[in-house]
């Protein structure tokens, strides 16, 4: 049995941007939606690893070849943290079962600086489950960056093959698993019950 479970955030408790959420951002964008949502993730990395949002914006732009005023910034800074605050409730219900049954618990998240506060703020009852909570944005590193997942094991005092990973990105399950670490692709809170049960 795994001594922790560390969870991803978005994807697996946090659910992903609805197409409400996607079209809202476009709207503030007023570019094209399929260049833009190339430079979008393409240049995510570093803000997820502690880029400031303006300079993260900047180069967006820089790569559409636009320019984004003051206002636009500040329009899609608000547009894009709101997209990443919904969760799902089941996978919250799961985390407080877990944490009541003593399991000892992690986040791992890749997430942006400016969304923590935001996030904590209207999440920080089933937040409080959590032994630790490792942002990408306050390691300086982000997953599938191996350092991230050192760290994360070690703020909660394990070995990383003494931890159960769960992410619905396959790029990082493997590179937990090159660490050791037991990991799986999330597809569903019962998957989840069975392997914390195995």
């Amino acid at each position: 049995m795994a001594r922790a479970i560390v969870f991803d955030l978005f994807g697996v408790i946090a659910s992903t941007q609805t197409p409400e959420d996607i079209r809202a951002i476009e709207r503030t964008a007023g570019v094209e939606p399929g260049p833009f949502w190339e430079a979008y993730w393409a240049l995510r990395k570093p803000y997820d690893a502690g880029q400031p949002a303006g300079e993260y914006w900047a180069a967006v732009a820089d790569r559409l070849g636009a320019r984004f005023t003051d206002t636009t910034v500040r329009a899609l800074v608000e547009a894009d943290m709101k997209s990443w605050t919904n969760v799902d409730a089941v996978m919250v219900g799961l985390v407080a079962e877990l944490a009541a049954r003593g399991r000892t618990l992690g986040l791992l998240s890749n997430i942006v600086a400016d969304l923590v506060p935001i996030f904590e703020a209207r999440h920080g009852d089933w937040l409080g489950h959590f032994t630790t909570l490792a942002y990408s944005c306050e390691l300086g590193v982000a997953k599938p960056d191996r350092r991230a997942y050192e760290l994360v094991a070690e703020r909660l005092g394990v070995a990383p093959r003494e931890c159960l990973f769960i992410d619905d990105n396959e790029t990082n399950v493997l590179a937990a698993r090159e660490l050791g670490m037991r990991a799986e692709v999330f597809r569903a809170p019962d998957q989840v019950r069975a392997l914390v049960d195995d």
